[in-house]
């Protein structure tokens, strides 16, 4: 039950992805495509020293909800505010003010699910909560849809996500609880540490008894892992930061069907979470978490050439995209579990470290590569990344 606040604050951002690269380009605003990409970075680069912050404060007081709280209501408060915004300067200040606000669910968020349950229920509660916001997020994308097919007015539509969010606030108030006892990461932590020193004790026996080794004794690298988290998330925003402009400027798609593809490709992340609760704990994991990234790079091959041949575009397309969210959601739980694993308490914020490190470059190298040498070299960069996230996490596992 105490989910249910983070159901309401993913609806408004499901329908905020789409709503806010749209509305920045419209005479209202009067950005562009590169407005876009500095107003992403900005926010993202902004978040990153917050997340750093808000991971080693939760930690350090080990109080979580009202960090959760914090989020709630000052995004509630700042969407209000964008109401009031006449000009992209505005616009983009408080963009970045509402990212360093809203990074502080996050850690608070990923601690409670570690600390509520055992490591070998890590990654189906991941699942499930995921899952949860996702159709949080797809009913977002939904509203949005109906938003643009009744012409709602922008400020109408950011009242409404700001609404959302303050729903979200009061049940967290009464749903959100601080765990009791904190120390299942702890825990982990020393039986990796254990392990890791019986199997170096049983390849050093071997060893002096001549016997041929079976298996090699390697540590997981967290530089590795750390590394391909940044490039998986770099690749991603460079190729999604810039995708409902190329989708209503370029495939002349009007905002229904924009929302539409979107709401698909939620709908594929749906599905991959549910998936991935069997697939989080198999002794395979780590090489279904390399293989949905190498998917990833081979999708966006994909859409080039689907978009350069002209053939059944939209329908082609949102397949994609489908493909893409079941993808991302198998890769999200799996890095997510072993995060938890991997970073100490009190540097918990890490994780959110890298992949906002990673966001933050490529939304805006996604808009200014696609304005001023195209949307095509944008793709084709973003799948070489992609490729090469894969080949680090090789590296790691």
């Amino acid at each position: 039950m105490w989910r249910l606040g983070f159901f309401f604050h993913e609806m408004a951002f499901g329908l905020l992805s789409v709503f806010i690269p749209l509305y920045v380009v419209t005479p209202a605003i009067g950005g562009s495509l590169v407005d876009i990409g500095i107003m992403t970075s900005v926010a993202l680069f902004s978040a990153i020293p917050a997340s750093f912050f808000w991971g080693y404060i939760c930690d350090k007081t080990r109080r979580y909800k009202v960090y959760i709280l914090l989020s709630f209501i000052s995004v509630t408060i700042l969407l209000y505010l964008f109401t009031l915004a006449t000009n992209i300067v505005t616009f983009i200040v408080l963009y970045a003010i509402m990212s360093m606000l809203h990074v502080a669910h996050e850690v608070p968020k990923n601690v409670l699910i570690a600390e509520h349950y055992s490591r070998e229920e890590w990654g189906r509660s991941y699942a499930l909560y995921e899952a949860l916001t996702e159709i949080g997020w797809l009913l977002g994308l939904l509203m949005g849809l109906l938003a643009s097919a009744l012409t709602l007015s922008a400020n109408y539509t950011l009242l409404l996500c700001s609404g959302l969010n303050l729903i979200a606030f009061v049940l967290s108030i009464f749903l959100v609880a601080d765990p009791l006892l904190i120390f299942e990461r702890r825990l982990v932590n020393i039986e990796k540490k254990i392990d890791y020193t019986y199997r170096g004790v049983g390849t050093a026996s071997r060893l002096l008894d001549g016997l041929p080794l079976r298996e090699k004794l390697k540590s997981e690298s967290f530089l590795a892992f750390g590394v391909g988290l940044l490039l998986f998330s770099l690749a991603s925003s460079l190729f999604f930061t810039p995708l409902p402009i190329f989708f209503s400027k370029e495939l002349a798609f009007p905002a229904s069907i924009v929302f539409m593809i979107y709401m698909l490709n939620s709908g594929g992340a749906l599905a991959g979470y549910f998936f991935s609760v069997r697939i989080a704990m198999s002794p395979n994991a780590k090489t279904h978490m390399r293989r949905m990234v190498l998917l990833r790079s081979v999708l966006v091959l994909s859409l080039v050439a689907i978009v350069e041949s002209a053939v059944s575009t939209t329908l082609l397309t949102a397949v994609i995209l489908v493909s893409m969210g079941f993808a991302y959601a198998f890769y999200h739980i799996l890095t997510l579990s072993l995060s938890m694993e991997l970073i100490p308490a009190g540097r918990t914020g890490l994780f959110d470290v890298l992949v906002s490190l990673g966001a933050a470059s490529g939304s805006f190298l996604g808009p200014f590569i696609a304005q001023i040498m195209g949307f095509f070299l944008q793709f084709l960069i973003a799948s070489a990344i992609f490729f090469l996230a894969y080949l680090v996490l090789e590296i790691f596992s």
